[in-house]
């Protein structure tokens, strides 16, 4: 049984070829705080959330000194471009390997529902010191979307 449950907002909406692109934290939380970013600039739209015991044992303290559960949530945006966005963002990441798994094929299984063509994951690496000159790295499974992003 899937420890992750998908619970949309509202109404499912109908995208057009979209990518998924995911930023949760993790070092630095370099895919977690780009990802919040790309979501506030283009005003995307909440559409559903993350359900699960899978979620590590904590709260976080929000800004009116009020205590809040962690989040996984997913967003939309269509654009003229004719690829959607849909956007997986969130407050941390499954506790154990077998929530990773599990929390994986609950999002292989939006991603297919909704026909997305690419999933972009985003995130940082350890270094033992901070580069004079910062880099992105880009890495996949296709030669040719490879070169496409570079």
């Amino acid at each position: 049984m899937n420890a992750w449950k998908l619970n949309y907002t509202g109404k499912k909406p109908a995208l057009k070829n979209p990518i998924l692109v995911e930023g949760l934290p993790g070092i630095g939380h370099v895919g977690k705080i780009a990802l919040d970013f790309i979501i506030d600039e283009i005003g995307a739209k909440k559409i559903a959330e993350f359900e699960s015991y899978g979620y590590p044992h904590s709260v976080f303290v929000n800004e009116d000194d009020l205590v809040e559960l962690p989040q996984i949530e997913v967003y939309a945006k269509q654009t003229k471009n004719g690829k959607d966005l849909l956007l997986l963002a969130g407050d941390i990441q499954p506790l154990d390997e077998r929530s990773c798994y599990e929390f994986s094929d609950t999002v292989l299984d939006m991603a297919q529902q909704f026909g997305c063509s690419e999933i972009v994951t985003l995130g940082g690496i350890a270094l033992k010191q901070i580069p004079k000159q910062p880099n992105i790295f880009l890495t996949g499974n296709n030669k040719e979307i490879v070169k496409e992003y570079q």
